[in-house]
This record gives C-alpha cells, sequence and structure tokens, in this order.
C-alpha cells in the first residue's frame, strides 16, 4: 500500500511539482498550502509522512513540526522541514524535524530522504 504524504507549501507552482513528482514515485500526496491546525490536518489525511516549508504565510513550518512533535500520538510522524533558506530554520532553535532539503532541491535526493525515513 504506498505511502501518504501530506505536504504543507503556499508557493502553488512547488506543490505541483512535489505533487507530481511524489506521486509519480508511487506515494500518495495530499497537497495543502495552508493549515490552521496541523493535528485536524493529520487526522483529516492520516499521513505516514509530512513534508512542509518553512516559510508559509502564516504559521511557519518549524513551529508546525514542534506542534507535531510534541504530542505522543503525533510526534512519531516522520517530518521533513524544506527552505531555500537553511539559516532560517537553524537561527530559530531546533524545531525536532527528521530532516532538513534545501531548495532548489534534487529530486532523487528528495525522495531517498522520504524513502529512508518511511522504511
Amino acid at each position: 500500500m504506498p505511502k501518504q504524504i501530506l505536504i504543507i507549501e503556499d508557493d502553488r507552482d512547488i506543490l505541483q511539482v512535489l505533487e507530481t513528482v511524489l506521486t509519480y514515485n508511487e506515494f500518495t500526496v495530499t497537497g495543502i498550502e495552508q493549515t490552521d491546525d496541523i493535528y485536524e490536518s493529520i487526522e483529516e489525511y492520516k499521513p505516514d509522512l509530512v513534508l512542509t516549508d518553512f516559510l508559509l504565510s502564516g504559521q511557519n513550518g518549524g513551529k508546525i513540526c514542534q506542534l507535531i512533535k510534541s504530542k505522543k500520538e503525533t510526534c512519531h510522524l516522520p517530518v521533513v522541514l524544506i527552505s531555500a533558506y537553511p539559516e532560517l530554520a537553524t537561527q530559530f532553535g531546533n524545531f525536532g524535524f527528521d530532516a532538513f532539503i534545501n531548495k532548489p532541491f534534487n529530486i532523487g535526493d528528495l525522495v531517498n530522504v522520504i524513502d529512508n525515513l518511511l522504511e
């Protein structure tokens, strides 16, 4: 059964590329541009992994990651943080993400990171 990935990315073009690439690589993908309640989104989409941009309109991906990792019901869920500004993700603290990917990213590297986290 394909693994479910929840992508949170507010750049529509990047979201479409991620959805296409990951679907091609046999993942089931749900892409959303934002979430006001990450726990509600996890309950609704039941992902095996969350892939989120760091800079989002509204709540940032680091905070989303912290929320996921702070609850015993979701702390096991792998979170991949992506950003074109890697220094931001480290300057603002430890968010508890399982992997970090710089934008622009190599698609093969992204898929390998996801595969490794889902094994």
